[in-house]
């Protein structure tokens, strides 16, 4: 009985010493699941519609295999307090991974607040937070693009127009009369775009005068209206006009159409962000030109660290700038390579 005894004891004592062993081989379990929240301010903006879709792509595509990716999208319609809840009811859904485009770059507060209570990582993209915000938390990071670099190309590109075609100054009086179409006042991206675009124009040689500046918030319907205006102020002696985005390059179009202008009486138009109607425009010849923003490498870029935010996977292989921002070049568009940027 004694040799059973000892024979049975010896037996629990292997079995706790494997057990043991085994959960000191154990690895750090990796989540399969991501459940990751998009937030934009506001998404009838054409670029970021564009954007999310791309990125809802790139999360498809990913959430393959082992991995489970779940997406789910809010439009904060350009209300601050709006995005707030829907960040909070996102983490409350159990989403571990939060990429948001702020309605404010300048009040992030309470939504990292919130993030980092729950320990939910936050992708801000295209709309970049102020450098004291992002150094709140270790797991905020940017992905978007350099705006002064779109306004000098947007500038560059104007330029080679004019010096390309002495038409474009229809009065002969060796300066170009121009307007601007801005995003938002006040907002930093607008106010670099304007005025990188205007400063490389100056530094070209090219001798300018400002007719007049229209706030359209990188809305369409909103510039055509705001361009009417110029038109009646400024009728047929606007020569070129300078858009922070496509869409509001559009709208001015669109105005003149409506007020009949002729062709020949049409100024020149520079658009940024290559949307599809804006590399539309310049196959058509209404646009001169725009400047790429690019969506599509954003989408995968955030993707990809949203991933690597939730497993710990992967990260070590994304080359950030400063530890925590991403940024996509832009690339300039003409009738000669536009074709290069459709898909």
């Amino acid at each position: 009985m004694k040799i059973k005894k000892y024979l049975a004891a010896g037996m629990v004592c292997c079995m706790i010493l494997l057990l043991f062993a085994g959960c000191g081989r154990k690895k750090p379990e990796i989540p399969v699941k991501i459940q990751a929240g998009i937030i934009v301010y506001n998404q009838s903006d054409v670029f970021l519609g564009e954007l999310v879709t791309c990125l809802r792509q790139q999360f498809e595509e990913l959430g393959s295999g082992d991995l489970e990716i779940t997406v789910m999208v809010r439009d904060a319609a350009g209300s601050q307090r709006t995005q707030d809840d829907q960040v909070r009811e996102l983490i409350d859904m159990d989403c571990n991974v939060l990429c948001v485009n702020l309605v404010d770059r300048a009040d992030p507060s309470e939504i990292i607040d919130l993030a980092r209570e729950n320990d939910v990582p936050i992708i801000f993209f295209n709309r970049e937070p102020v450098a004291e915000d992002m150094m709140q938390w270790e797991k905020l990071y940017y992905v978007g693009a350099d705006a002064r670099q779109s306004g000098q190309m947007q500038g560059e590109l104007a330029a080679d127009a004019i010096e390309a075609d002495e038409l474009i100054d229809r009065n002969r009086d060796g300066k170009i009369q121009y307007v601007v179409l801005e995003g938002e006042p006040g907002h930093q991206d607008a106010i670099i775009r304007t005025e990188s675009a205007v400063d490389t124009l100056k530094s070209r040689n090219i001798s300018l005068e400002k007719s007049g500046t229209g706030i359209a918030n990188w809305d369409r319907a909103q510039a055509q209206n705001r361009m009417q205006q110029l038109l009646s102020q400024y009728p047929n002696q606007i020569e070129m006009v300078l858009a922070n985005n496509d869409a509001m390059a559009l709208g001015a179009i669109d105005a003149y159409h409506k007020l009949n202008y002729t062709e020949t009486a049409l100024p020149v138009f520079f658009g940024i962000d290559g949307t599809e109607a804006g590399l539309e425009a310049v196959i058509d010849g209404r646009l001169a030109a725009t400047v790429y923003n690019d969506r599509k490498g954003q989408a995968q870029a955030i993707a990809k660290l949203a991933v690597a935010a939730v497993t710990g996977m992967g990260m070590s292989d994304i080359v950030f700038e400063n530890e925590k921002y991403i940024y996509l070049p832009y690339q300039k568009v003409t009738d000669e390579n536009v074709r290069e940027f459709l898909y």
